[in-house]
């Protein structure tokens, strides 16, 4: 049984920082590029951050670049994403998912993800 579970999600105020981890289980972790997405009510899944395999090529949005990293710990089979600087636009349920293959680079498709999380709230109060 393949299982994602994040963690990390809770309240905080602008400019505050927060850590999200993602630890999978029921896959071989390596093999898979992983990726942060989330979601505000009313509005679509946006795609924040991916982390390839092997190589460890990232992207990240525009919205976050410079304040988001992600990382992965391959013998711990977690994903982390490192949240500073935060603001009122980042509150959204943060999903972690992940994608078999994907060497050399990652994307934030939804559609390309073959296994998901149950998310983890974040909220940002000014």
């Amino acid at each position: 049984e393949v299982q994602l579970v994040e963690s990390g999600g809770g309240s905080v105020q602008a400019g505050g920082s927060l850590r999200l981890s993602c630890t999978a289980s029921g896959l071989t972790f390596d093999d898979y590029a992983m990726g942060w997405f989330r979601q505000a009510p009313g509005k679509e899944r946006e795609g924040v951050s991916c982390i390839s395999r092997t190589v460890g090529a990232t992207y990240y949005a525009d919205s976050v670049k410079g304040r988001f990293t992600i990382s992965r710990d391959n013998a711990k089979n977690t994903v982390y994403l490192q949240m500073n600087s935060l603001k009122p636009e980042d509150t959204a349920m943060y999903y972690c998912a992940a994608r078999n293959g994907g060497m050399l680079h990652c994307e934030v498709l939804p559609d390309e993800y073959n296994y998901w999380g149950q998310g983890t709230q974040v909220t940002v109060s000014s």
